[in-house]
């Protein structure tokens, strides 16, 4: 396989789309409640660098997400990932399949959404959609951890609240290795975001307040069910910002932090996401459907 940077660059070839508002979390681990609009199509490039500490490499873990609303309340996701070392190797480290289901349908205090993942990497993987156990081995080089396969799944229980501009959200994760005995892992995402402005300007321009969104997102691993224990595991707090600069294309940054030995120093994150309305709809056409 070439490397996967040129790979994920491929999902920018897209013309011909009307545009939509997209509903983007300024999140990259932790999971609101907002789902993609049904039928809605997104695509999205994001990247994991890892700033090393000593004996640890510096690495660069891009990853490709294509996002489909199949319902109001049902929102299913395919990952495609991979990850070069500074000094080792450029591997392809597997794919994910996600499933996001709200089971309530209206705007409540408190809404919940159930989340399952199921997940087919090697020991490469480095992007840390989430964190769960003691973290993954930033140490051993790819050659050692690239035959170690990952038949994953993972579950999760996400509670998202909407308050005065604000956005709450907590993850609680818990994910089962069938490819190995080390009981069921353990993980936590939490994150608070606003909007800058809610209000439009009325100006026609890519950086007004209401294009912005801050937060700032904690996460990490909480070992397993044979360990129980916040020792030995990895453990970020990460300030993000979004910038909605097109009706359909969201820009987000986050630099995170890490709290522990077993984290990096510094995780340095970017995404692209591009919303395409109607994807469904203009599908069922192409084929003579009715949408």
């Amino acid at each position: 396989m070439g490397k996967v940077s040129h790979f994920v660059v491929t999902v920018l070839l897209f013309s011909a789309v009307r545009t939509s508002p997209a509903q983007e979390s300024a999140f990259f681990v932790t999971y609101n409640h907002h789902m993609e609009e049904p039928g809605n199509f997104d695509i999205e490039t994001s990247s994991t660098t890892g700033v090393p500490r000593g004996g640890q490499r510096f690495y660069f873990a891009p990853y490709m997400e294509l996002e489909y609303g199949v319902t109001a309340q049902w929102t299913s996701e395919l990952y495609l990932e991979g990850q070069s070392t500074n000094g080792d190797s450029t591997v392809f480290t597997g794919w994910r399949w996600e499933n996001r289901y709200k089971p309530l349908k209206r705007e409540h205090w408190i809404n919940p959404v159930l989340y399952l993942e199921y997940e087919d990497l090697n020991e490469v993987s480095r992007i840390q959609k989430e964190v769960e156990g003691g973290g993954p081995d930033l140490s051993s080089r790819n050659a050692l951890l690239t035959p170690i396969r990952d038949h994953e799944l993972e579950g999760k229980l996400i509670l998202s609240s909407d308050y005065h501009d604000w956005n709450i959200a907590e993850n609680f994760i818990v994910a089962k290795n069938f490819s190995q005995s080390e009981g069921l892992e353990l993980g936590y995402a939490f994150g608070v975001s606003h909007a800058l402005a809610t209000l439009a300007s009325g100006a026609n321009c890519r950086f007004c307040r209401e294009n912005f969104m801050l937060g700032a997102e904690m996460y990490g691993g909480l070992g397993s069910t044979l360990d129980f224990a916040l020792h030995d595991t990895a453990h970020y707090i990460a300030p993000v910002i979004s910038s909605t600069f097109t009706d359909n294309s969201t820009l987000r940054f986050s630099p995170g932090f890490g709290l522990t030995h077993e984290s990096n120093p510094v995780l340095i994150r970017f995404g692209y996401s591009y919303e395409i309305q109607g994807f469904g709809s203009r599908v069922s056409r192409l084929f003579g459907r009715k949408p």
